[in-house]
């Protein structure tokens, strides 16, 4: 079984592509079960955020499981496969473990090392685990990114350059309203987690009043009470938008909730001495219509805006750190799974031993019918102690081996020695150490090779 991770991120796609592929909570066990329900794909996890489509998988082939989670993809998004290969990214075995722990540290983040992937991370494994989609490779591989995402997060301080995307967005905008959101009037549409965080900080900053609605208008009431700020209905948008200067839009919707008219009624009541009226989209699929941009009186700050400024974040050093961190945990894991992937070629050995003294035994008592049942058991005890210690130092040894770099031979030549079979749940490619690449044709990809990306 091997690694494999295809997806899509701000780096790779424009938020119109990570639009078509979101998967909203709702699809998520559905796309799950589709996923594992492909022929070479045995295990997946997916992340789905407002800037990255993901799926961590283990395959039993490099060519069939990029098939399969390709097409899957695909159909979520409503696109040709060939269509979408120019946006997507592939990581394999080494380089998909790289990946997903350079994920869980915030190094992959658009705004360096900020903490909410960690949260997202954990929302996506147990949706896995909730979907039986999880097994014993990516139950392993999330719960050590996991850890590793909180030491890189206690051990530097990463979380200088990590902050929020939504303090990040919000930064942005103080930057358009004369550099401070004091006293500054703000509202927040949606009340899930991006919506709660943005609450959180706005109130943090000083802006105010506060004002938060939501499709489901007593969750917004929740949140609001927890701040002192005012919860007003969906159906209020429009009078609710006269009396803000900031917005910050964080739903699940599916189609746009500030759209093109809403804004347009909005801005015909509002005071134009009151500067611009600023909306911060941090939604995928985008909660801002996309010709509201071009509306005189409003400054749109989305994914795609926050991604070209943020490009060349701060804090190198910490950065640098959490990667030499990341480094080693990666080496960490490769050994675990070298010791994982020799132990059924141990147990086969051992096996193959219990079979010979089985069988010896048998013999034997055809032959010596005068033995008494304890001189059997003692006969017994003794082949079965020889047998054991002949083994443990060979099998120690090879586990050891295993765990180091190129391991996998000293399990190879054990099979070859003893001629033994080791079952193969599904056929598994016999790919050399391949890293990572982007995906050109994703049916007919060979696997990478190293280097890209």
């Amino acid at each position: 079984m091997k690694l494999l991770v295809v997806g899509a991120s701000y780096r790779t796609a424009p938020v119109a592509t990570l639009e078509q592929l979101a998967v909203p909570p709702a699809d998520l066990t559905r796309t799950l079960d589709r996923l594992v329900a492909q022929p070479y794909v045995a295990e997946a996890v997916l992340v789905s955020t407002c800037n990255r489509v993901e799926v961590y998988a283990a395959v039993t082939g490099f060519h069939g499981g990029l098939g399969d989670i390709c097409a899957v993809l695909a159909e979520q998004a409503g696109a040709l496969p060939a269509t979408l290969a120019a946006h997507l990214y592939v990581h394999y075995d080494a380089a998909a473990v790289d990946h997903v722990f350079r994920v869980a540290t915030g190094l992959d983040s658009m705004v360096v090392g900020e903490a909410q992937i960690l949260g997202q991370l954990r929302d996506a494994y147990h949706s896995a685990s909730g979907a039986d989609s999880a097994g014993r490779l990516l139950h392993e591989l999330m719960q050590q990114a996991l850890r590793v995402g909180k030491r890189a997060h206690a051990e530097t301080n990463i979380d200088r350059a990590g902050q929020s995307v939504v303090t990040a967005a919000l930064d942005l905008a103080a930057g358009l309203l004369d550099g401070d959101l004091t006293g500054r009037p703000a509202m927040v549409v949606g009340a899930g987690a991006m919506g709660s965080l943005s609450v959180a900080t706005l109130s943090r900053l000083g802006a105010g009043p506060l004002t938060v609605t939501n499709r489901g208008a007593a969750r917004a009431v929740r949140l609001a009470e927890s701040y002192g700020a005012a919860a007003v209905p969906m159906a209020e948008l429009v009078d609710a938008l006269t009396a803000v200067d900031i917005v910050v839009a964080a739903t699940a919707a599916t189609e746009p909730v500030l759209t093109r008219d809403v804004v347009t009624r909005a801005l015909a009541r509002r005071d134009p001495d009151r500067g611009p009226l600023v909306l911060l989209d941090l939604a995928v699929p985008r909660d801002v219509e996309e010709g509201v941009a071009a509306l005189p009186g409003v400054e749109v700050i989305d994914i795609d805006r926050m991604a070209a400024i943020l490009a060349d974040g701060p804090a190198a050093a910490d950065a640098a750190e959490v990667t030499r961190i990341v480094a080693g945990e990666v080496e960490a894991f490769l050994s675990w799974l070298r010791g994982a992937d020799v132990a059924p070629t141990v147990a086969a050995l051992r096996g193959r031993a219990d079979d010979v003294v089985t069988a010896e035994l048998r013999r034997l008592a055809q032959r010596r019918p005068d033995f008494t049942d304890d001189q059997r058991a003692e006969v017994a005890r003794t082949v079965h102690r020889v047998v054991q210690r002949l083994l443990h130092q060979p099998t120690v040894r090879v586990r050891q081996l295993a765990a180091e770099p190129g391991g996998d031979q000293y399990a190879a030549l054990l099979r070859e020695l003893f001629d033994l079979e080791v079952p193969q749940t599904s056929p598994v490619d016999t790919v050399p150490d391949v890293m990572e690449a982007e995906i050109a044709v994703p049916a007919d990809t060979t696997p990478p090779t190293g280097g890209a990306r």
